[in-house]
């Protein structure tokens, strides 16, 4: 790597060149952020297992550290619900003191993925796959708050729905009531702002609201509980490699998550402001560096998280000062106001995700994956499914395999083998010539079809293959295409192929297209020359034919 590549997944004085223009910009986007910050983070922190303190350290340590050394100028990351999906059957089955461990361990395979430039590889998941993700854990994050919402424990089950079902079915009364009551006016205050006063922190002040509630009337309903007054000192957790050896797993499905998450949020925030483009590479070390740092903290691992940088963005944020002020004062609200945090009825953070968790999903992006075509609903439909009940990683992965095949399907349709006329006015003998014309792209998908297509020439002398207007060739077409022509010379069909491009070349080289030709005279750049060729070979054994039967 050179000197320039190594500095450009560094911070830089650049930066911040422009903060002495938009410091007030950045310092009023910050504080709007932190506002609709600290309801959600506390919210993943309780929905993740790990616990409400988890959360807002999270957002609190990764959020400085990500925006320091992240790839984008605008992007706020911290705790999601995303994440908390992939961590809340890791905790359930680890324990909460597996958590530091596999931030420490996704966190440095984020960053070798910076390292070693895997930031563009993002580009490559296809858009019906990205909503079906979405789709797919939006409905998680959802049935993750029935248990708080009902008042009860969460259910034996992995599986989000089964578990929700579960936890439904063990609710008691009086508890439901109440515990559906805050979750009630949280979503009606949510939304009755949303749709009256949106420029108001709504999921702020349902909360404001709930904990008055509950408070006042001493609702028997479950609160935060207690809170630490300030950040715990960083601690290395245990490095124990037999533990390390079962979180292998765990750590490379948060990874990968945390790098794809934070990645098209990054790209996301890139079209909606005018603040530069993102670096890829840079962005994931950086959010590699966050979930460390947040690990260290007693945090979880961390992602960019799109809507709080589109809030960031909205707010008008310019520079990284917007996402730094957001998380210095979310700490101040831990040092001077973690009594009252304490008081937040655990239903009211429900009552948050619930809506932010429909609000993942707009209807109009839906029906335009649905009515786009047949395979994008397939593979829409296919991402979320999985995701819902199986895993979110194998989802987006078995997402984008279904989106390649149908890709290299359409591709192979688009693949041409045609026999075509010979050019110029006919002569004698041409009906033992044949002009295969190859298009599009030969390759594994559609090689077989110029094999069927050489084993059904009946009473043919000679094959001139086009190759002029192929615009791909890999391995499986070259190899298809010089078992052909070895398969015609064993008939005794004499093959000239003319055409080929000089960026095919090497390959056809390489697998031996032109070595299984009878002569390199064979190979011609001019269509006009290698007919001519033809007709002299058909017409010389035809006079060899006539010499042989005369002589009989």
């Amino acid at each position: 790597m050179s000197k320039k590549d190594s500095q450009s997944l560094l911070p830089s004085l650049a930066d911040y060149r422009d903060v002495p223009r938009t410091w007030k910009n950045d310092l009023l986007a910050g504080l709007t952020v932190s506002i609709v910050a600290l309801p959600l983070a506390l919210a993943f922190g309780v929905s993740s297992g790990a616990g409400a303190e988890s959360g807002i350290v999270t957002a609190i340590i990764a959020g400085i550290v990500a925006a320091i050394f992240g790839g984008s100028h605008v992007q706020v990351s911290g705790p999601t619900g995303a994440m908390v999906v992939v961590l809340a059957p890791i905790i359930a089955l680890h324990g909460a003191g597996a958590l530091a461990l596999v931030c420490l361990m996704a966190g440095v395979i984020v960053i070798l993925a910076g390292v070693f430039r895997l930031g563009r590889t993002v580009g490559y998941i296809p858009w019906p796959v990205i909503e079906g993700f979405t789709l797919g854990i939006a409905v998680i994050i959802f049935l993750q708050q029935v248990p708080t919402a009902t008042g009860t424990e969460p259910g034996e089950s992995n599986n989000a729905v089964v578990s929700a079902v579960q936890s439904a079915m063990s609710a008691e009364m009086p508890k439901l009531a109440w515990s559906l009551g805050i979750v009630a006016l949280v979503v009606v205050i949510m939304l009755v702002l949303l749709k009256l006063a949106p420029q108001f922190p709504g999921s702020l002040i349902a909360i404001v609201v709930a904990t008055l509630v509950t408070s006042l009337f001493g609702l028997p309903v479950d609160v935060i509980g207690e809170l630490p007054s300030g950040l715990s000192a960083p601690t290395l957790p245990a490095l124990d490699p037999h533990m390390m050896g079962v979180l292998i797993g765990p750590a490379f499905a948060v990874a990968a998550l945390a790098a794809i998450e934070s990645l098209l949020s990054a790209r996301i925030a890139a079209t909606l402001t005018n603040s530069g483009s993102f670096n890829a590479d840079r962005e994931l070390v950086g959010q590699g560096l966050a979930s460390v740092a947040s690990g260290f903290f007693g945090g979880m691992p961390a992602t960019g998280a799109i809507a709080r940088t589109a809030v960031n963005i909205r707010g008008g944020a310019k520079t990284r000062l917007a996402a730094i002020v957001h998380s210095v004062l979310l700490l101040v609200i831990v040092l001077v106001g973690s009594g009252v945090v304490s008081q937040i009825p655990l239903a009211a953070l429900a009552g948050v995700l619930m809506v932010t968790a429909c609000r993942m999903v707009a209807p109009t992006t839906v029906r335009l994956v649905l009515r786009s075509t047949r395979s994008d609903a397939v593979i829409f439909l296919l991402t979320a499914i999985i995701t819902i009940s199986i895993d979110l990683i194998y989802a987006v992965l078995i997402g984008i395999v279904a989106a390649g095949f149908f890709s290299l399907r359409q591709l192979a349709k688009t693949s041409g083998v045609y026999r075509e006329e010979l050019p110029g006015e006919p002569v004698e003998g041409d009906e033992r010539i044949a002009v295969f014309h190859l298009e599009g792209a030969l390759f594994f998908g559609a090689a077989d079809r110029l094999l069927e297509r050489a084993e059904a020439l009946r009473g043919v002398e000679v094959v001139v293959v086009r190759m002029a207007e192929l615009q791909f060739l890999d391995a499986t077409g070259a190899q298809a295409a010089t078992e052909m022509i070895t398969g015609l010379e064993r008939r005794g069909i004499t093959v000239l192929v003319k055409g080929v491009q000089p960026q095919h070349r090497a390959l056809a080289e390489r697998i031996g297209i032109f070595r299984s030709l009878r002569d390199q005279a064979h190979l011609f750049d001019n269509l006009d020359d290698a007919v001519a060729h033809a007709r002299d070979h058909v017409a010389r054994a035809r006079v060899e034919r006539e010499a042989e039967g005369g002589a009989g």
